[in-house]
């Protein structure tokens, strides 16, 4: 009986802490280190590090005087990518690197939080584990929190888009024409859109581009990452690890994540209305779209 009872226990100790992973709260980024320094000797360094930890340079910019942001990617992302719809918006992760008075913030993309917020068929825990095993581990930001489960049916709140409602700009008859095209636009970038990595998922005719937006006056600062993240990333410590934004070809069509989930899904927790909301950047899901959509051969009013 003593037995029976000791399995019992055991058994509902299994259930409960299956439960309470399930039911984990996971945030949009990890703060890996942060001191004195200089920006460009920690991308150096960190760059060096993520190498020796199984990972590939994909690109990096920096969108703003005091921050770079490296993306990279490895197997398990391309692989995993491959394994979903639209799985390729995971097939890199992103990493910070930005001075805020005289310390050095070094983050990251939160790849488990990332992988269900993309709806991925696995949740890149192996990737996580290497991130933090280049770059340290503080701790998690961004958000109160979010489950895997709420993270896999986001959206910021009624009316605002889902995952699966990306935008959708443009057709081509074929994946090489479209991937062509779209590095045609990128390179021409005219619409203050510019290419800063990419990244084809394995076995699959699927291409994630990362891109830097750029814009000009008054009727352009919508779209660009500057402005925006200087109304959003308030917080000590920063967000930068946001940017950049994404298209992806998939097959022969040319997709982004509409703004109103791009954004909230590494902001989540920002206000609708008051200083430093949503409101401040009403214009800026329309103004992405529209300079994407013309950036990859698409129609200025495309969704």
């Amino acid at each position: 009986m003593r037995a029976f009872l000791r399995g019992m226990f055991c058994l509902m100790l299994g259930i409960s802490g299956a439960a309470l992973a399930q039911d984990a709260l996971l945030k949009p980024f990890v703060l890996g280190s942060k001191g004195p320094g200089e920006v460009a000797q920690a991308v150096e360094a960190a760059k060096a590090k993520l190498t020796q930890n199984g990972f590939t340079i994909a690109g990096s910019y920096s969108p703003y005087p005091n921050a770079t942001v490296i993306a990279v990617t490895n197997d398990e992302m391309r692989s995993t990518a491959a394994k979903s719809e639209h799985g390729g918006f995971g097939a890199a992760q992103r990493v910070s690197v930005t001075k805020v008075g005289n310390e050095v913030q070094v983050a990251y993309t939160n790849p488990v939080y990332m992988a269900h917020a993309y709806r991925m068929a696995g949740d890149l825990k192996d990737t996580a584990a290497k991130l933090q095993a280049a770059l340290g581990k503080v701790e998690e930001y961004g958000a109160r929190g979010l489950t895997a489960e709420k993270l896999r049916k986001y959206h910021y709140t009624f009316g605002m888009e889902y995952f699966d409602e990306p935008n959708e700009f443009v057709k081509y008859a074929s994946y090489e024409e479209a991937v062509k095209a779209v590095e045609a636009g990128l390179a021409a970038g005219k619409q203050g859109v510019t290419k800063v990595y990419r990244v084809d998922v394995a076995g699959k005719k699927e291409t994630l581009f990362g891109v830097a937006m750029k814009g000009e006056g008054e009727a352009g600062k919508f779209m660009d990452d500057k402005y925006i993240m200087s109304e959003i990333d308030f917080r000590d410590v920063k967000s930068t690890a946001h940017l950049p934004y994404d298209i992806l070809v998939s097959d022969n069509k040319v997709y982004a994540q509409y703004a109103r989930f791009r954004i909230a899904i590494s902001f989540p927790d920002l206000s609708m209305m008051g200083a430093n909301s949503f409101m401040n950047i009403m214009k800026s899901p329309e103004a992405i779209r529209e300079a994407l959509s013309l950036t990859v051969g698409g129609k200025k009013d495309a969704r």
